[in-house]
Parts: structure tokens; sequence; C-alpha cells
């Protein structure tokens, strides 16, 4: 006996709110990406400016500021660089934690590096929050990274 049987198949669909929920989650990614996208280009367009500024400089405060732009990066990648009454400077959240001050700023005898309030380097009741600089060793270069680290933590 043969018998023949009749199988239907039930197709799985998305109800409407289902589908407007899908909708509105790939808008969210789309305007995510592109918030992202443009948060990331404004990042690059400032770092193109720290460097183009440090360009500028004359050729001992370049190297200098040259050399204290890659400890700043290597010691706290998450400081952005950005320009701050015109030298090079790094910001956590918007705000400056420290930056270079070449000696032609203000016909100074030496060029700066300094810290703002918003680095953490407070120490008893009295700290140094700039340093001149006439020329950067390798031990300045690992001092600064140390207190930049602190800085930025």
């Amino acid at each position: 006996m043969t018998s023949t049987r009749r199988t239907t198949k039930k197709t799985e669909t998305f109800t409407a709110e289902e589908r407007a929920a899908m909708k509105e989650r790939a808008q969210e990614v789309k305007a995510s990406a592109r918030r992202s996208s443009r948060a990331d280009k404004a990042a690059e367009e400032e770092e193109a400016a720290v460097v183009a500024k440090i360009a500028e400089m004359q050729d001992s405060d370049r190297g200098m500021a040259e050399r204290i732009h890659a400890v700043v990066k290597a010691s706290a990648p998450d400081l952005a660089p950005k320009l701050w009454y015109g030298m090079p400077a790094y910001a956590k959240d918007g705000k400056i934690v420290c930056f270079f001050q070449s000696a032609e700023k203000f016909n100074a005898r030496y060029a700066t590096f300094g810290f703002n309030d918003k680095a953490n380097l407070d120490e008893g009741t009295m700290w140094p929050t700039a340093f001149a600089l006439t020329k950067l060793t390798a031990a300045d270069e690992a001092r600064i990274g140390e207190l930049v680290k602190r800085a930025a933590g």
C-alpha cells in the first residue's frame, strides 16, 4: 500500500517588528562606522598638523621635538597629538596632558617639555611640571617616557 503524503514546507519569516529592528541595527552600524571614520580622519589630521609644525622648527628644536613625539607615542599611545597654542601637544579625553615648546616660540634660551594639571604627576606638595631642554640624551628620553606613562595613567 502506497500512501501519498503531502508535505508542506513551513517558511520561517521575520515579523514586521523583527525586520524593523534589523533595519534599525543596520542604520546604527552604518552611523557608527561614519562617526568612527570621521574621528579617525580628524585624529590623522591633528597628528599631521603636529608633524608639520615640528618640521617648521629650527634644527636643534626640530630634532628634540621629533624624538619627543616618538617617545610620547610609544610611551602613551592613548594620548592624541594635537596643536596647542601652536605647539605640539598630547591630549587625553580632549585635555592637554603634555606639550613641547620650542626655544624660538618665545625667544627663550631653551626648549621646554611640560605637563598640564591633567597629568597625574602629583608627588607630595611640590613637583616639577616643566623641564628645560638644551639637547636630548637617551637617559632624558627614558625619563620623559616614564613621566609620560605616569602622566597619562
